[in-house]
């Protein structure tokens, strides 16, 4: 993929010159004559090295070079003048190179290519480090195709940090879960995210929310709020519930969407802001658009690459069992003195639960068990709520053929066969199994494993 490059100067001889130069170079070039327009191509286009020059006929370029660096900006400065004291100023404010007009074309490739190539480094550490701080949360999604298909989709809706990501299934499926993978695991992981439902609040308050007020705005609005969209700036906004968003802020959302500008609540400046969109819901928004409960515009705005989480009891018994293990992973830090394992007779029931309130009821449920087991060494039966002790199967009445197994048992046996099918290959057994190298390596370590 190419290197991109913005070039902001006035000099429309100098930006033609340098820009067909860098475009031979195999840079993809936006240009733009005035520090307001390269703020703004900035923040349409991320690029990855910003050309700029020092004097502009609107804003200086010190403060351009001000405005740009919080949101991630690399920039090489340009100036006529070989002032050492502005010179050391743009190196305080952020700037990776201050050089003098005439530039050598060589000289200038040279360090914007060592910049460029500081930016990819930049930023593949950082999607490590999220995916250390989230990645691993993608193998609780399971080993069948059609998970492991969804895990890959996410990844790489987490790459693509400008596209807006719709979340549909039922609740209760992960969708909250998910789009926080989608964050952390994204460009933007190092940015907020901000999280907001759109059901249950009045249109009036929710426009609040989003995009602050005004003093004045409204009866009760005594001085001047900031929305959730510029506090989520260089991060993400996740919207659930999105289908309950009342008919009068549609509009405006996807006005923010088309342009990245909206106005405050009895506001008349226009503000920009740099934010990723992910939305949930557990509508049929297609319905709602036919029967004009939703925008149609608003609908393919969203729906540019959408996710539908299964219900859990459309998952098969692997996925269900990996997805226990995360849970019980997760709530065991949180609870001391708890056991996080199952015995072979209640991990067949809840295993066998239909789930109708899918991920959260099933993490309701491990927590209440828990509980109910402080101090014994694993979660019993006796544990479980009613409905789950009633069920058929498991170690009374059920098949006989069964043979009563922990969690950790199963897991150990699945991750021996996979690495003595593969010859002990740690990467391939560990893509069979769904989950990362680093994560094996782990398992194989805390179960003993010599192979």
């Amino acid at each position: 993929m190419a290197e991109t490059l913005l070039l902001v100067d006035d000099d429309a001889d100098l930006v033609r010159a340098v820009g067909d130069y860098f475009e031979r170079l195999g840079y993809d070039v936006a240009r733009e004559d005035t520090g307001e327009g390269g703020v703004a191509t900035f923040q349409r286009l991320r690029p990855d090295v910003v050309i700029l020059d020092l004097h502009l006929p609107d804003v200086g370029g010190l403060e351009v070079l001000e405005r740009l660096r919080p949101q991630g900006a690399a920039v090489i400065l340009l100036t006529g003048q070989g002032d050492i004291e502005t010179a050391v100023r743009a190196m305080q404010l952020g700037a990776e190179h201050f050089l003098t007009k005439p530039v050598d074309m060589n000289h200038l490739a040279a360090a914007t290519a060592r910049v460029a190539e500081k930016v990819r480094l930049s930023r593949q550490n950082a999607l490590l480090r999220a995916r250390d701080h989230e990645g691993e949360g993608l193998d609780s999604l399971g080993v069948s195709p059609a998970m492991r298909e969804l895990a890959r989709q996410i990844q790489l809706l987490a790459a693509s940090d400008r596209s807006t990501v719709l979340l549909a299934g039922e609740s209760g499926t992960g969708k909250g879960w998910a789009a926080r993978v989608v964050h952390h695991l994204s460009p933007r992981a190092s940015g907020p995210f901000v999280e907001v439902n759109c059901g249950g609040l009045s249109a009036t308050f929710l426009d609040s929310e989003l995009f602050g007020h005004e003093k004045g705005a409204y009866t009760d609005a005594k001085e001047r709020k900031q929305g959730l969209f510029e506090l989520a700036e260089d991060g993400t906004i996740f919207l659930d519930e999105i289908g309950e968003l009342a008919p009068e802020l549609q509009p405006k959302l996807l006005k923010v969407l088309d342009t990245k500008t909206f106005r405050r609540l009895g506001g008349t400046r226009e503000m920009t802001v740099n934010v990723r969109l992910i939305a949930a819901t557990n509508r049929d928004l297609v319905h709602d658009v036919q029967v004009g409960r939703f925008r149609e515009d608003l609908y393919y705005r969203l729906s540019v690459m959408p996710l539908r989480l299964p219900a859990v009891r459309d998952r098969s018994r692997e996925d269900r069992l990996a997805l226990l293990t995360r849970i019980l992973q997760d709530l065991g830090p949180q609870m001391p003195g708890c056991p996080n394992a199952c015995s072979a007779e209640a991990l067949d029931r809840l295993l066998s639960a239909p789930w109708p309130g899918n991920v959260r009821e099933m993490r309701n449920v491990l927590e209440r068990g828990m509980i109910l087991a402080r101090g014994a060494p694993q979660i019993g039966v006796e544990h479980l709520p009613a409905d789950l002790r009633k069920v058929g199967g498991g170690g009374g009445g059920g098949d006989r053929r069964h043979t009563a197994q922990t969690l950790a048992e199963v897991e150990r046996q699945q991750i021996e066969r996979a690495l003595k099918f593969h010859g002990g290959n740690r990467t391939r057994a560990a893509q069979e199994l769904g989950i990362s190298r680093a994560t094996l390596i782990n398992k194989i370590k805390a179960y003993a494993l010599n192979l």
